[in-house]
C-alpha cells in the first residue's frame, strides 16, 4: 500500500521502518532537515530512534503536501498537541477514503477532545483507527515482538490496518472500543508519571503496586463515564500499556516521573527527558474532565497540585493514603 507518515520521532520512526520493511511504498515526513539527512546517510534516525535500521528505500521529505496524493493511508505520530494544526493542513489534500491511524496518546488541552473527535470534526469523511497498547518504539525498533490493538468505528479500516500492518514480530488485535482505547492510552500516562515519582521518591514495589492497580480504576470511571466498555481496560490498551509504561527506562512518562520525585521542576524533568512527555499535558486534560463530569480521581488531582500547584509529592502520598476507608469492589464496576 502506499502510506504517508507524518512525524520523525521515536514512535513514527518505529512504524515508518516496520511499515517499509514490510515492503509498502512509505513517505516519511519529517520537519527536522537535520534528521532526513541522517537517515538518508546512515539508514536510522540516530537521534531518536538509533540502532533501528531502514532495510528497504524510504522516501524522506519535509513537504507534507506533496506527499498526499493518491495514498491509501495516512498515519499520525506527532504530539497530541499538534494533531489539530497537521489534520487542518491536509483536509484539503486527502482523498475521503484515506484511512487515518494515530498514534499518539492524550486530550487536547483546550478542548478536551480526542485525537479521533478531532479528526471526524475535520476530515469526517475518512476513517480513522487508533493503534495502541504496550509498545516501546526501542524494543518495536530492535524487532523485539509486541502485541497492540487497531481501534475504530469501522470495523473494516481497523481490519485494513491489522492486515497490513502486521508482522512476524507485530500482532494487532481490533478492538472496536474506540472510546475505551485513547482513554487507557492516555490515561496510562497519568499512572506512569506517578509511578516514576514513585521511584523517585524511593518507595518499593508494594506502593507502585497498589498505584497501578488503582490507576486502573480510575482510568476505568472516566472511561465508564465517557461511553466505554469497561472489558476495555483489561487489555492491552488499558492493563497492557499501564504494566509496560510504569514499569520501564523507556518511559518518557516514568523517567519524567522520577525527575520529579527527585526534587526536580516539571520544566527541567521534561527538558531533561528530551522528548514530549504526554502524561504533563494529560493530568491537566484529565483533572478539568474529572470537574466536568464530577468524578472522584484522586491520583490524578494529587498529580495536577505536584505539576500545576507546586504541592510537595510526599505530603500527596500522605493525602492518598489517608483518604476515607472504603471498600475495594466498588460500586461502578456494576452500573
Amino acid at each position: 500500500m502506499k502510506i504517508t507518515l507524518c512525524g520523525g520521532g521515536s514512535w513514527g520512526t518505529a512504524i515508518a521502518r516496520l511499515l517499509s520493511n514490510k515492503g509498502h511504498d512509505v513517505n516519511f515526513y519529517i520537519r527536522n532537515k537535520s534528521v532526513i539527512y541522517d537517515i538518508k546517510k546512515n539508514k536510522e534516525n540516530s537521534k531518536y530512534l538509533p540502532g533501528a535500521k531502514f532495510e528497504n528505500e524510504i522516501n524522506l521529505t519535509n513537504n507534507l503536501l506533496s506527499v498526499l496524493k493518491d495514498i491509501d493511508i495516512f498515519v499520525l505520530a506527532v504530539p497530541t498537541t499538534s494533531s489539530r494544526e497537521i489534520l487542518e493542513e491536509i483536509k484539503n489534500y486527502l482523498g475521503e477514503n484515506v484511512i487515518i491511524v494515530n498514534l499518539s496518546k492524550g486530550f487536547e488541552v483546550d478542548t478536551l477532545k480526542r485525537i479521533s473527535e478531532i479528526s471526524k470534526e475535520i476530515l469526517s469523511r475518512n476513517p480513522f483507527v487508533a493503534l495502541s497498547g504496550p509498545s516501546h518504539a526501542e524494543e518495536v525498533g530492535k524487532d523485539i515482538p509486541t502485541t497492540v490493538v487497531a481501534s475504530s468505528e469501522n470495523l473494516d479500516a481497523s481490519k485494513i490496518i491489522q492486515r497490513e500492518f502486521s508482522t512476524p514480530i507485530f500482532r494487532i488485535y481490533t478492538n472496536s472500543d474506540l472510546i475505551g482505547v485513547e482513554i487507557g492510552g492516555a490515561l496510562k500516562n497519568i499512572i506512569a508519571l506517578a509511578a516514576g515519582m514513585n521511584d523517585g521518591l524511593n518507595y518499593g514495589d508494594n506502593s507502585k503496586a497498589a498505584l497501578m492497580t488503582r490507576g486502573v480504576y480510575e482510568m476505568s470511571k472516566l472511561g465508564i463515564t465517557l461511553g466505554a466498555n469497561p472489558h476495555t481496560f483489561n487489555g492491552l490498551s488499558g492493563i497492557g500499556d499501564l504494566i509496560v509504561t510504569c514499569t520501564s527506562m523507556h518511559s518518557r512518562n516514568r523517567r519524567a516521573g522520577i525527575l520529579i520525585g527527585k526534587g526536580m521542576s516539571m520544566q527541567d524533568a521534561c527538558k531533561e527527558v528530551g522528548q514530549v512527555v504526554e502524561g504533563v499535558k494529560t493530568v491537566e486534560s484529565t483533572y478539568k474532565l474529572s470537574k466536568i463530569y464530577n468524578i472522584e480521581m484522586p491520583i490524578t488531582k494529587v498529580l495536577y497540585e505536584i505539576l500545576y500547584k507546586n504541592y510537595d509529592p510526599r505530603k500527596a502520598v500522605y493525602e492518598l493514603m489517608t483518604r476515607k476507608n472504603k471498600d475495594e469492589i466498588e460500586q461502578i464496576f456494576f452500573e
